[in-house]
């Protein structure tokens, strides 16, 4: 595994998540859900959002970023381009981090304990590329159920 093809995965499959955001033609259709879905696209949004920027921005990057998890789930009604900007600040952390980073950082150890057992950071960033690409696909069923015009 090398870090720059990570680095292309995370960079295109958050490109593909600002595009599905600016796809809602109904601002108001991120914030909704119904009978099965639990989750929001705009609360998804959030969730992937501080997910990245903790995880690879602050424990990996250094770059002290914050997160509140819990309002990621209760947050309403932020615009939608208020969504796209913080995708694309996202964008740009996952980048930036990632572009110093050695392809022998991968085998060292991920400096938190986040799953039930210590991981090396590829493991880890693996996990995370497969958690955004799996929130990625509802957001997109999510806009084809509920936004439909």
């Amino acid at each position: 595994m090398q870090v720059q093809e990570l680095k292309k995965v995370y960079i295109k499959d958050l490109t593909k998540l600002k595009e599905e955001i600016d796809l809602y033609v109904n601002e108001e259709n991120l914030w909704k859900t119904e009978k099965g879905i639990s989750n929001s696209a705009g609360n998804l949004c959030l969730h992937l959002v501080g997910n990245l920027n903790y995880f690879i921005g602050t424990a990996i990057g250094k770059t002290n970023y914050i997160r509140n998890r819990e309002a990621e789930f209760s947050s309403k009604d932020i615009p939608q381009k208020a969504l796209i900007k913080m995708v694309e600040e996202t964008i740009s952390v996952v980048h930036n981090v990632l572009s110093v980073m050695t392809d022998k950082q991968l085998e060292e150890e991920y400096p938190l304990l986040v799953l039930k057992e210590k991981t090396s950071t590829g493991y880890f960033l693996f996990h995370l590329s497969s958690h955004l690409g799996y929130h990625l696909g509802q957001i997109n069923y999510h806009r084809r159920l509920i936004d439909k015009n």
